[in-house]
């Protein structure tokens, strides 16, 4: 079975106020601390929604504004363009991926609790998902999540979902020190 990797990068980073993917976190970007993550349990890696580092890049679809299943059916697209069965997804903000993320997820459809973009997904989905996306106003990770009966799977990790500034100093403090708290 081949996993694509896939960081979702598309969103506009308004509470952050500036490029959240760039933004570093004991040096690194947070995307490249995503990359690193993916790369170590996955085939290939792409990004979405934007381009960054050399990694092969998609836009959203079936366009920009879609939210984070943009990028996800984009990445189920270019799983299947590319011969990938799965895609394991993560978004850009969203620290530590862990290290066995897919094993605990697989098989899929499955979602990290409480971080639904932290995903397991079958290719064979990007078919389903687009017919979801042309019929449905709802643009929601979980609505997604009920529509194709992923399972919710706990995570006995701390993870730190970056959207602000204050939130990325929280994040820099507790993972320099090894602190486990959320």
């Amino acid at each position: 079975m081949t996993l694509l990797g896939a960081i979702i990068a598309g969103g506009e980073a308004r509470r952050f106020g500036a490029d959240k993917a760039a933004a570093r976190l004991n040096g690194v970007a947070l995307i490249d601390h995503v990359a690193r993550a993916l790369a170590l349990q996955t085939d290939a890696l792409v990004v979405v929604g934007r381009e960054w580092g050399g990694l092969p890049s998609v836009l959203d679809r079936p366009r920009g504004g879609e939210g984070p299943l943009g990028g996800l059916n984009a990445a189920l697209h270019f799983a299947r363009e590319q011969g990938h069965e799965v895609v394991l997804c993560a978004g850009c903000d969203t620290l530590p991926v862990p290290p066995d993320m897919a094993a605990r997820l697989s098989p899929g459809p499955a979602v990290v609790e409480e971080h639904w973009l932290m995903g397991y997904w079958p290719a064979t989905l990007a078919e389903e998902l687009d017919r979801w996306l042309a019929i449905q106003d709802d643009r929601s990770i979980r609505g997604w999540m009920r529509a194709c009966g992923a399972r919710v799977v706990a995570v006995d990790a701390p993870f730190y979902n970056i959207n602000t500034p204050e939130a990325l100093a929280q994040a820099e403090a507790a993972l320099s020190n090894g602190a486990q708290s959320r």
